[in-house]
């Protein structure tokens, strides 16, 4: 602990400071001897020119006042040479600092001292980091940004042509009889329906990613939730000609959540499973507890998900080949909206499928 205190830039100065007045000295008495030597001691002929010099100067200046000016000349001398490293130092993080204020630039100060300036010189480095990382994110939100609107334009103009279309017919009188203009009429109403989940999905994602207000959490009994929740889901699962099994290893599942946004998320992963799992004929709601967390799997038994699509179902608007049709396709929001849901809890969300079955893992903190 002495040690790091005396390696300090105070202490640093203060021997600076010390050993230039003793060099100084040094020097001082040193010039003080070899005048006096070549003077008194070894007396020159009276012509040569150093001995009159020197005579004179000590005659009509002093050697007070030259021995001052030589002494403090000396301590400067030996004080810039004491300070050398240190200044050079500082010199070379300023140097650092404006390479860092160029943004488009990446900068790192070598660590060479364990004093201020070398503490200076690693916070500095890892300002630098970071402010690399918020111009990297910076960067990746404004793609994600743009790519959010190239999607939603995409995804709305299809319905929405669809629907102009068709009432572009009506406007124009081509329809010969009034049952044709009900065909018409319901084709676009029912687009016109897809058009309005796309924008409430839209919202739904937009807010659960870019709330900044915290989530109310209450305690919540995850059994007697996802109970009810599969409940509320059986005129769901009766119009798509399936069923649903819960099965339940645990005597008590409780966390920490906001219901009626966990109630979103898992909405999203149970009408996926019943779009896609109508096959099967059977959904599956499995609740456990591994360790300290609370598991649920929501489990359907349709077609497999191929591989290369597994890892990009969470993203917004990704839609596997499979789901494109008019009869399937949602939106490409509701995972990625879970996902949100999920993770703002603190949670995770996996996703496993074989050819048997996929299953939708969630995973929360179990609440003591």
């Amino acid at each position: 602990m002495k040690n790091k205190y005396i390696s300090t830039i105070r202490w640093k100065f203060i021997w600076a400071f010390v050993l230039s007045m003793l060099s100084g000295g040094a020097l001082l008495l040193a010039g003080y001897r070899l005048v006096h030597s070549l003077i008194y001691l070894q007396p020159a002929q009276p012509s040569a020119l150093y001995s009159r010099t020197l005579k004179w100067i000590i005659n009509h200046i002093g050697s007070a006042p030259l021995m001052t000016a030589v002494g403090i000349a000396s301590f400067l001398i030996f004080f810039f040479i004491y300070t050398r490293r240190i200044v050079s130092y500082l010199e070379e993080i300023t140097s650092g600092i404006q390479q860092i204020t160029k943004l488009d630039e990446s900068h790192r100060i070598e660590v060479r001292t364990s004093d201020e300036l070398g503490v200076l010189a690693e916070n500095i480095n890892i300002m630098s980091e970071r402010l690399q990382h918020s111009l990297l994110e910076e960067r990746k939100a404004v793609e994600s940004k743009n790519e959010l609107i190239t999607g939603v334009s995409h995804d709305l103009r299809t319905p929405l042509t669809s629907v102009l279309g068709f009432l572009e017919y009506i406007e124009q009188d081509r329809c010969r009889e009034e049952t044709e203009i009900r065909y018409y009429v319901g084709i676009a109403y029912q687009k016109s329906l897809v058009l309005r989940k796309l924008i409430d999905d839209l919202f739904e994602y937009t807010r659960v990613n870019s709330s900044r207000l915290p989530l109310v959490l209450e305690r919540l009994d995850l059994k007697a939730f996802m109970r009810q929740l599969a409940e509320e889901s059986v005129p769901a699962l009766n119009h798509a000609g399936m069923t649903y099994e819960l099965q339940d290893n645990t005597e008590s599942l409780w966390i920490e959540a906001a219901p009626y946004e966990l109630v979103r998320a898992y909405e999203n992963l149970i009408a996926n499973a019943i779009r896609y799992g109508k096959d099967g004929k059977r959904l599956e709601i499995g609740l456990s507890c591994e360790g300290n967390d609370a598991v649920v799997r929501i489990s359907n038994f349709g077609e497999m998900i191929a591989e290369g699509d597994l890892p990009h179902i969470f993203e917004r608007f990704y839609r596997a080949e499979r789901s494109r049709s008019q009869i399937t396709g949602g939106s490409g929001l509701g995972l990625a909206i879970a996902k949100g849901i999920v993770e703002r809890h603190h949670g995770e969300i996996t996703a496993h499928s074989t050819r048997s079955r996929t299953d939708f893992v969630t995973r929360f903190p179990v609440s003591s």
